[in-house]
């Protein structure tokens, strides 16, 4: 089973205020931004920061929630995008609308790094070069604003070192997730769908992960005929599940891998190609406080080529060879 690659430390970047992110995270589900985007952001980064001249390595990245709008709309149970309108058309016709889903959120990234000799002035310098690169990056698909008004020393950029010892680590951490209150961070939990699956089964025995991750992304409500009337009381299966949700964790491949450039309009014609579907699974939102090491916040890329899988994950609750649900 993989685990989250080395680093030595956490790069905290507080208070990002991201507008028009990507609210849309996968053909199935929408919201908060899939994980896969915030890594693709990770490893984009390196690239900058390698050609500014600073060799770091960002091996995995977390992100906390302090605030979300999606752009819907208000008003009554079934709610729509709110979509711009296009340009018209060569010959002055009106484009077709392309639904779009933004959101605009106010979150914090924690980026695991890994340097070999990084001293106190390089640190210093390093930092705010990186600063400044992710200012001028896209976040989700998301412009990064710029603060508003002179920030406190606790929204400052800052980095947790993780070269100590055991308990050196341990007050590292305790100090991070302190600082990144209140808010809330997405973890994995692949194990209830395991759970949801061996439920199924005891009434469904043809129960598929499908019908379980479905059955885990809706609130399901049934009767319990108790008492002499038979009345009975309603019940729902939400209350210890806590906030879990759906989330995309990324792609299964649909075929064989193409060689670079076979591949008419490919967006990059010197890389391989390989056409690929959503993989799901289940998440939930905590508290930072609730986290025990930086591994159950982290979340990083496990790319199995020869078993067509490339997913991230998130060790908070680990589970053995668990490779995903394909829909």
């Amino acid at each position: 089973m993989t685990t989250c690659p080395r680093f030595s430390h956490l790069l905290v970047l507080p208070r990002l205020r991201v507008q028009n992110a990507n609210a849309i995270s996968s053909p199935l589900t929408h919201g908060f931004p899939s994980m896969t985007a915030f890594l693709g952001l990770a490893w984009a980064l390196e690239r900058k920061a390698r050609k500014a001249g600073i060799a770091l390595e960002f091996n995995a990245v977390g992100v906390v929630s302090h605030g979300h709008q999606e752009q819907v709309t208000e008003g009554g149970f079934v709610k729509a995008f709110r979509l711009t309108r296009n340009p018209v058309d060569k010959d002055g016709s009106t484009a077709a609308i392309v639904e779009e889903g933004r959101i605009h959120l106010d979150l914090s990234l924690v980026l695991a790094v890994h340097a070999g000799h990084w001293d106190a002035d390089a640190q210093k310098a390093d930092l705010s070069a990186i600063v400044e690169l992710v200012s001028g990056m896209r976040v989700a698909g998301g412009t990064v604003l710029s603060p508003e008004r002179p920030q406190p020393r606790r929204y400052q950029p800052w980095l947790a070192d993780f070269t100590g010892t055991e308990e050196d680590q341990r007050k590292a951490f305790r100090e991070v997730c302190v600082r990144l209150l209140p808010g809330s961070t997405l973890v994995s939990r692949d194990d209830l769908i395991d759970r949801r699956l061996a439920d199924l089964h005891a009434e469904t025995p043809e129960a598929t992960r499908l019908d379980a991750w479905l059955s885990l992304s809706r609130v399901n409500w049934h009767c319990d005929a108790e008492g002499e009337d038979d009345k009975g009381s309603w019940k729902h299966d939400r209350a210890d599940l806590g906030w879990a949700v759906p989330i995309p964790v990324g792609y299964g491949a649909l075929g064989e891998l193409h060689a670079a450039g076979s591949i008419p309009n490919a967006r990059d014609a010197t890389t391989p190609f390989r056409f690929v579907e959503s993989l799901y699974s289940m998440g939930e939102w905590i508290g930072p406080h609730r986290l025990r090491s930086p591994h159950d916040l982290l979340w990083y890329a496990d790319s199995r080529p020869d078993e067509k899988l490339y997913r991230c994950r998130n060790d908070y609750r680990p589970v053995a060879d668990f490779v995903g649900s394909t829909l």
